[in-house]
């Protein structure tokens, strides 16, 4: 899941971080929970006895715009799985069947025909909107002309497959994608006709950006102005600067567990603007269920500690890291960002996100355990596969051969501690490097979005990716392929702007391999990822876990390696 960076802890050089792995209560695919009596699993039956009361979230901010189809923050994706539906979803339950896909608002996985080309959906029946209107085909087919209309982030990466899509893509306002997807009223089906095969597009279903959404939805990106949804919850209010309301939706009837279960708090409160070390002592008094921000590092001892069996870790496949725009001053020059990787200290970042129990260093763009990583670490001293330690001399060098030294450079990075303080030992190192380096700290409601958008001129800046899905493509060609990349839009999430025609060719070849030959893929993407490292477009910092505190209020834990935290499924006293 990508999406903004999922926020680290604050952490001093000085400070001694004390959280144990032990400490910690850790979720596993059985299951864990802070309650002992929790259920371990979402697709057991309904447990009416839990359902009701307020569920209350803080976060430090907000994370844009509230459109399903727009947004792309593990923030946001991790509600619209009690909001939104498409026609796939993953299931909803603990652990690694979390990565499983199932039938949502279809009522059974497509036929899929035509060589790998053809995929037809039955529609389920009775299924209706949270502002009262039924279910149709006109809807399915017309948010799939949405996801251009709007320029979804991944329209040219997901969906730019489908038939009609290289229309759509040169000209949203006008897409109707009419052999593309094709909706029959009469029979209730609806069938997405495809280019080529391609073993991820069920995947590519089940992400928020393919929901289905009423078709007089606006044809912009809806901002702060909620659509309406067809899961267990809607949105009653959003402000960006203060509050977020979910309430139940009205109309919303159980049709599947697996995909979307009833949620079981009556109301979601989500508020802002607190720091984080209030953030924690919300949670310690019980004036808040969950924080969104991971805790800073000075209260890791006391949530270890006293708080432990509120405090849930989970590793996850995501890195951290530095875009280096590749089509701008010093950055322009391969030397100047392979000085960057040299230079960069990974275990200080490890020690600044909150220590080694939450993080490890990172060399790689795809993260350890996922399909096609391989164990390669290219600018580490002394060599190896893993990393050592930086080689700032090297680095010093590599500056002086791109005749870059003196010039000046942006260093973008979320407002929060921990970003802001890697952002600072960034900018220390690159004036050590001999640049002219300043940092410019954004709001995390706005930075994303700000660093995507070549109008803005970033140079360099810090953000993560969470995967949407298990699979290489995922990372490198949504992240690092010419498709990805689009001038001008909040929406190119090829932030560096790296467009290589030649690497792009490999990740053609491996996405057709795996159309046939998964293993076969993996290793091409691998090389791939070797390939892109050696270019430098991108600085992998760190491989962070995440911690999940919460309220003695709170039970039923369950952890999604796909979304995360089920938060329609957490009991609330």
């Amino acid at each position: 899941m990508s999406r903004t960076a999922r926020r680290g802890a604050l952490a001093a050089a000085t400070v001694a971080l004390t959280l144990t792995a032990a400490a910690c209560s850790s979720s596993s695919d059985s299951g864990s929970s802070s309650d002992p009596g929790a259920s371990s699993s979402s697709s057991s039956a309904f447990q009416a006895q839990h359902k009701g009361g307020t569920l209350k979230l803080v976060a430090h901010a907000a994370a844009g715009s509230f459109d399903p189809q727009v947004n792309y923050t593990l923030q946001y994706w991790q509600l619209f799985q009690s909001m939104y539906d498409g026609l796939l979803a993953f299931k909803k339950v603990n652990g690694q069947e979390s990565f499983t896909v199932v039938p949502d608002l279809a009522t059974t996985m497509p036929k899929v025909t035509n060589g790998g080309k053809t995929y037809t959906f039955t529609l389920r029946k009775g299924v209706t909107f949270s502002n009262g209107k039924a279910l149709t085909t006109d809807d399915v087919v017309a948010s799939f002309q949405r996801i251009f209309k709007v320029s979804s982030p991944t329209a040219g990466t997901f969906y730019n497959g489908i038939v009609g899509a290289d229309a759509c893509l040169k000209t949203p306002a006008s897409c109707t994608l009419p052999k593309g997807v094709i909706g029959d009223a009469k029979s209730g089906t609806v069938t997405i006709n495809l280019t080529a095969a391609d073993p991820e597009f069920e995947y590519k279903l089940a992400v928020p950006h393919a929901v289905v959404v009423p078709k007089d939805s606006p044809t912009k990106d809806a901002g702060t102005k909620p659509l309406p949804s067809t899961g267990p919850y809607m949105a009653a209010s959003y402000d960006p600067n203060r509050a977020l309301k979910l309430v139940r939706n009205p109309h919303f009837k159980e049709w599947s567990r697996q995909a979307e279960p009833q949620g079981y708090p009556d109301a979601i409160d989500y508020t802002f603007g607190q720091t984080v070390e209030s953030e924690v002592t919300a949670i310690e008094n019980g004036q808040a269920d969950w924080m969104y921000d991971a805790p800073p590092a000075d209260r890791l001892n006391e949530i270890g500690t006293k708080y432990a069996s509120r405090a849930h870790v989970n590793p996850l496949t995501a890195f951290w890291y530095a875009t280096l725009n590749v089509n701008m001053a010093p950055f322009n020059n391969k030397l100047a960002r392979q000085a960057i990787n040299w230079a960069v200290d990974r275990s200080a970042v490890v020690r600044l996100y909150g220590g080694t129990n939450l993080a490890s260093p990172a060399c790689t763009v795809l993260p350890p355990g996922f399909p096609g990583h391989v164990e390669s670490c290219a600018y580490t001293k002394g060599g190896g596969t893993t990393w050592k330690a930086a080689d700032l001399a090297k680095a010093k060098e590599l500056v002086k051969q791109s005749g870059t030294a003196g010039q000046e450079v942006g260093i973008v990075v979320q407002d929060d501690d921990v970003n802001k303080s890697i952002g600072q030992y960034l900018q220390s190192l690159l004036t050590q490097l001999g640049y002219k380096a300043t940092l410019k700290p954004l709001s995390g409601n706005i930075q994303f979005t700000y660093i995507q958008n070549t109008k803005n001129k970033v140079q360099l800046a810090l953000t993560s990716w969470y995967q949407d899905y298990p699979a290489a493509s995922d990372f490198l060609n949504v992240l690092l392929s010419c498709a990805s990349y689009h001038p001008g839009s909040d929406s190119s999430i090829n932030i560096s702007g790296f467009c290589d025609k030649s690497v792009d060719a490999k990740m053609q070849a491996a996405l057709k391999t795996s159309q046939t030959d998964k293993a076969g893929a993996d290793k091409q993407w691998g090389a791939v990822d070797q390939t892109v490292m050696a270019q430098s477009p991108v600085v992998p910092l760190i491989n962070p876990k995440m911690i999940d505190f919460t309220s003695t209020r709170v039970g039923n834990y369950q952890f999604s390696k796909q979304f995360y935290m089920l938060v329609g499924q957490l009991w609330v006293r």
